[in-house]
């Protein structure tokens, strides 16, 4: 009997639909399998979610499996390692845990289910559990991952809190990772600016990891959503964190680094995201701070943009500024002729023109566009800085 059909399973599903053996079976598979598992997702979207599970408890010996030229080390490796998991009592385990901590199933077969993690092909997650709301991941279309250190400094806290504050107020919205440092700060300014966000972390969505976040996860929950691929009451462990980083890279329109070590894991969410040709940016940070060595390495060697404003943001997502959003550069003719005035003493444009070595009609030229910023006025007697 497949491990779908027992009553403690069957029970347990009343929280994911029990009646559906699809979206059951794919409940199951979050269990089985660690996330980003190629094989599995193969499996599933060949064959079905309930009959590829079938198909791992026979262990794999189905001789339609050869159609999808898997090499049979491969099949062999992925039936040795889901074995230990095929345990009726593991998943109604983790369908009672999802139902006390009231986490809703997620599935691909839904019609709101975000395309864009399609782009990660068998990699894809098979389903994700959501502490939440679950209509918030279908607007994420227009989104940005802010991620960073952990140890972030003010200065890398202060630039993430200002990128998802200002963004968010433009509706855009902020994906991050729940963590100390850089992600913290990135929730925390997209919820006082009443934003969307939406945390995706490594361990079970029922679980607050790190502790000292608890805060945190209440409001994220409350008005966004806390995502994972991991069954409820997973353990946050290092290869779930690097998986993680790929949703986090795959639901965006686009990732910005904020601060990273040399080595720092944040390197592997921005990895992810050039991967699957998203764009990339990176805050520039002081020469000497280790905490920015990962960006500029970003922007040196993997063509990140250098991103110091919201606006550059916007630019990343293909969107042109508004207009105010970026200062004018001021032409050469404009410096000179601020260089040659005043705050007090007014000047004729005889006198700016001596002054700043321009003819007399450049000088009128720049005087306008100057005047028009604001930047200069005219006074009896000539023209004085603003």
């Amino acid at each position: 009997m497949s491990l779908l059909d027992e009553p403690a399973v069957r029970a347990g599903g009343a929280c994911v639909g029990a009646d559906d053996s699809d979206r059951l079976a794919r409940a199951a598979w979050t269990a089985i399998t660690e996330p980003g598992d190629g094989t599995a997702g193969t499996l599933v979207a060949a064959f079905g979610p309930a009959r590829a599970l079938r198909m791992a408890e026979a262990g794999l010996r189905d001789a339609q499996l050869a159609a999808l030229q898997l090499a049979p080390q491969t099949l062999t490796a992925a039936s040795a390692r889901w074995r230990p998991r095929l345990d009726a009592s593991l998943v109604a385990r983790t369908l009672q845990d999802a139902a006390k901590a009231e986490l809703a199933l997620f599935t691909p077969e839904e019609e709101s289910w975000p395309p864009q993690l399609d782009d990660l092909g068998a990699h894809a997650p098979l389903a994700l559990w959501v502490r939440g709301d679950r209509a918030a991941l279908a607007r994420l279309a227009r989104s940005v991952a802010i991620v960073g250190a952990r140890a972030a400094t003010p200065y890398g806290e202060h630039v993430a809190a200002e990128l998802a504050g200002e963004l968010s107020a433009r509706e855009v919205g902020i994906v991050s990772g729940a963590a100390y440092g850089i992600d913290g700060a990135a929730h925390r300014a997209t919820l006082g600016s009443g934003g969307l966000t939406v945390a995706v972390v490594a361990g079970g969505a029922d679980r607050v990891y790190p502790a000292g976040h608890a805060r945190l996860f209440t409001e994220l929950a409350r008005t966004g959503a806390i995502v994972s691929e991991s069954a409820p009451g997973s353990t946050p462990t290092k290869w779930r964190f690097l998986q993680r980083n790929r949703l986090i890279a795959a639901l965006t329109a686009a990732t910005v680094v904020v601060e990273a070590g040399a080595r720092s894991g944040t390197l592997n969410t921005a990895g992810h995201a050039a991967a699957l040709g998203r764009p990339l940016g990176a805050v520039p940070g002081p020469v000497t701070s280790a905490t920015s060595a990962g960006c500029h390495r970003l922007l040196r060697e993997f063509d990140a943009q250098c991103i110091t404003s919201a606006a550059d943001v916007l630019e990343l997502l293909g969107e042109g500024p508004d207009a105010g959003d970026r200062a004018r550069e001021p032409s050469a003719e404009e410096v000179r002729v601020r260089d040659a005035l005043a705050s007090r003493t007014p000047r004729d444009i005889p006198e700016i023109a001596r002054r700043s070595g321009l003819a007399v009609g450049d000088v009128q030229a720049a005087l306008g566009l100057l005047e028009l910023a604001g930047e200069v006025r005219a006074v009896p007697g000539g023209w004085v800085l603003s």
